[in-house]
């Protein structure tokens, strides 16, 4: 008793909504902003005006970000309270058929027969629509949708990932402003990847190379899509 009570195991799915908006966030506002300084640079702009796209890219990407994942994100929650409607529609007219089909949940789930409906009916009798939410539906106040949370996880980390590369290009000179923006941005990736794999109990080394990897190919087809327009805006 002594140990299973000393015993604590650290999961980490009650953070996967503000996890996955917090580096999706993060990660875009480095990759776009990052991407927007070096294609606009490598049309060989003035400084001032590749500062002046760095924060209008920072502003709208963080507007868009939190808007984006509060629609997506609602939409995911009135699935869930919809759902849930019809769930307690029926458990109110046939109480006896969703106990049923509890059991069957269980019952393939490995349990016996007369222990499934025996489980069945104990979790009913303590909440017979969480039971159904969570074992029927895979809804649970862990990953349940928050669109607010997501919203604000994304327009903060956005922004954070997005000032990163803007302040490199505002302390930069114009003839290596490309190079710093590309290596230091490839640089703050890494740290990213690594830091959202820690969190999320993932490889560290394969979260730091993937996050990488798909920023440095944003930045080069941006820094060549700039070379070839050539504009100067």
């Amino acid at each position: 008793m002594r140990n299973l009570m000393s015993h604590h195991e650290a999961h980490r799915s009650n953070r996967i909504g503000w996890l996955r908006a917090a580096v999706l966030g993060a990660n875009d506002g480095i990759v776009s902003t990052a991407s927007l300084i070096i294609g606009v640079a490598a049309a060989n702009a003035t400084q001032e005006t590749i500062l002046l796209a760095g924060v209008s890219g920072l502003v709208a990407g963080a507007m868009s970000m939190a808007a984006g994942e509060y629609v997506s994100v609602s939409s995911q929650s009135d699935t869930e309270k919809a759902d849930l409607a019809i769930e307690k529609k029926s458990l109110e007219t046939d109480i006896d058929f969703e106990k049923n089909e509890l059991a069957t949940i269980y019952q393939n789930r490995g349990l016996e027969p007369v222990l499934a409906r025996q489980v069945a009916e104990q979790l009913m009798a303590h909440d017979a629509l969480g039971a159904h939410a969570r074992d029927e539906i895979g809804i649970s106040e862990t990953v349940r949708a928050q669109p607010v949370q997501a919203a604000f996880s994304s327009a903060v980390t956005f922004t954070v990932g997005a000032a990163l590369p803007l302040l490199v290009a505002w302390t930069t000179p114009g003839n290596n402003l490309i190079v710093a923006v590309a290596i230091s941005s490839l640089f703050f990736l890494a740290c990213l990847g690594a830091v959202a794999a820690r969190a999320g109990g993932a490889s560290i080394a394969i979260g730091a190379i993937r996050v990488t990897f798909w920023g440095a190919l944003a930045m080069g087809l941006t820094s060549i899509v700039g070379d070839i327009f050539g504009v100067v805006v």
